[in-house]
C-alpha cells in the first residue's frame, strides 16, 4: 500500500492519475517535469524499507508518494543497495506500464523522464562508493537515468526522512 506526501493511502493503480492532475495544473508553468523514484532502508529488527515515487516541476513543487515494506535484516552494504535499487526499479517499472497502458498518459509518459535515484555517494571515504558503477550501470541498462549523492535527493532525503 502507497501512501501520499500526506500519509493519506492510496492504491498504487491510483497513482498514475494523480500524477496526471499534477502535470496538467502545472504546464501553464512551461518548466520541465519529471517522475523520480528512489529507496533507501534503515536496520531495526529487520530492514525498513521505503520507496518513494516524487513528481516534480521545476521551480514550482512537487508531490510524492511512499511505500514501507518489510525485509529480513540486511547487514551488509552492497547487498542492502542492491535490494534499494531492486525495489526501486521495480515500482519503476510498474509506473511505466501503467504510463505506457493508456492513451490518456501518453503525453505526460513522454514529456516526464523517469530516473532512479540511488542513496549511494562518491565520498572518497565512503563504504557505498566502489558500488556506483555496477548500479548506475544497473539502472541505465534498464533504461532509466541514475543520480546518486548529492543529486539524489529522493532517495537521500524524502526516503531516508520516512525510514527513520
Amino acid at each position: 500500500m502507497f501512501r501520499t506526501g500526506s500519509k493519506k493511502k492510496i492504491e498504487f493503480r491510483d497513482i498514475p492519475e494523480a500524477i496526471l492532475r499534477f502535470y496538467r495544473a502545472h504546464e501553464q508553468y512551461d518548466a520541465a517535469c519529471q517522475i523520480i523514484i528512489g529507496t533507501d532502508s534503515q536496520n531495526f529488527s529487520d530492514t525498513k524499507m521505503v520507496t518513494v515515487i516524487a513528481v516534480i516541476c521545476e521551480g514550482h513543487g512537487g508531490i510524492f508518494f511512499y511505500e514501507i515494506t518489510r525485509k529480513r535484516l540486511i547487514r551488509d552494504v552492497r547487498q542492502k543497495l542492491h535490494v534499494e535499487t531492486m525495489d526501486s526499479l521495480r515500482v519503476a517499472e510498474d509506473l511505466v506500464m501503467e504510463l505506457e497502458s493508456q492513451e490518456k498518459y501518453q503525453d505526460l509518459y513522454l514529456s516526464c523522464p523517469v530516473s532512479i535515484h540511488v542513496d549511494a555517494g562518491n565520498s572518497e571515504k565512503g563504504k557505498t562508493r566502489p558500488l556506483i558503477p555496477e548500479l548506475v550501470g544497473w539502472i541505465r541498462a534498464c533504461g532509466y537515468e541514475a543520480r546518486v549523492k548529492p543529486e539524489s535527493f529522493v532517495a537521500s532525503t524524502i526516503a531516508d526522512r520516512i525510514s527513520k
